[in-house]
């Protein structure tokens, strides 16, 4: 997929942003990406350090690459037509208000999950507690338990993640945005349980339990080549009816939570009624599928 473009120092108008911006999308265009036009606005405001706004107005204004960035534009979009995740190119991942490290190893925040943060958050602030708990299973890069502590200012969260890989990933996170309430804890969450991972402090009951877990159907194929081939398993498959790891949370995040705590899970359209019965039989109260802001089913929740 690698195109050798050479610049021809007298002929500016080929580095002009306008022009580039232009080349790029239609490049990934022809590659499959579904956005080329955002995807060829992040490149260049990457090279350039520069916000997707900016390079915008950069184009309107007619301004220029030099030969270096528009070099390093044109590898970038390459390796991207190669259908590599933008956010591996970048090592970032914007979610909510927050931009994320992330690479290879750890499963890149989708923005449908930003709804499943949503439900944690509102869940937290009207918790009769003032210093409310909440416990992010599957945490992955961190982005729903830092969301927490970032909008809950007053809220401590625990955040499990079983990947060294991605484990990795959410220490950096932590450490930018954790401002001292998010404890990372590298466990299996099947572990996290009194007695076992989860920690002394947490006796006195959590408020809030949230994950966006494994969820695919072990012989289900993703479609997208950046799921498929760049995601890590572990973070996409979870059984015959991708509901084993959902399984294993029902049954971990009772105990810890107080009563009426509030369990909320992130799962795939098509799987709420399962969960629903699921959650159900396991003695959960009011189970409740809730639609992302593409209309589809995206998250389950329900009382202790």
């Amino acid at each position: 997929m690698r195109e050798n473009r050479e610049v021809n120092a007298d002929d500016q108008p080929l580095t002009r942003i306008i022009h580039v911006l232009e080349a790029v999308r239609s490049t990934l265009e022809t590659a499959g990406i579904d956005d080329p036009g955002a995807d060829a606005e992040l490149i260049i405001g990457h090279v350039l350090k520069e916000s997707r706004g900016r390079v915008q107005a950069l184009a309107i204004m007619g301004a220029s690459l030099t030969q270096e960035q528009y070099e390093r534009v044109f590898e970038l979009a390459s390796v991207r037509a190669d259908r590599v995740p933008l956010q591996h190119l970048t090592g970032v991942a914007p979610f909510r208000s927050l931009e994320l490290r992330v690479g290879p190893g750890v499963f890149i925040p989708r923005p449908e999950t930003e709804t499943v943060a949503q439900f944690a958050i509102d869940a937290l602030m009207m918790a009769p507690a003032a210093e409310p708990i909440a416990v992010d299973l599957c945490t992955g890069s961190g982005a729903i338990a830092l969301s927490i502590a970032h909008e809950v200012p007053t809220a401590r969260v625990w955040a499990v993640e079983k990947s060294e890989n991605a484990h990795a990933w959410a220490t950096e996170n932590v450490a930018k945005y954790g401002d001292g309430r998010v404890e990372l804890v590298h466990g299996d969450l099947a572990e996290f349980v009194p007695g076992r991972l989860a920690p002394q402090q947490l006796e006195a009951g959590v408020h809030v339990v949230v994950s966006n877990p494994p969820y695919v159907p072990s012989g289900s194929i993703p479609r997208d080549p950046e799921v498929r081939e760049h995601d890590p398993s572990l973070a996409l498959y979870a059984g015959e009816d991708g509901l084993d790891a959902i399984r294993v949370i029902s049954r971990v995040a009772a105990p810890l939570l107080v009563d009426g705590g509030s369990l909320v899970l992130e799962h795939a359209e098509g799987q709420g009624a399962a969960i629903r019965d699921l959650l159900t039989r396991d003695g959960w109260r009011a189970a409740a599928t809730h639609q992302d802001l593409t209309g589809r089913d995206r998250a389950t929740t329900a009382l202790k």
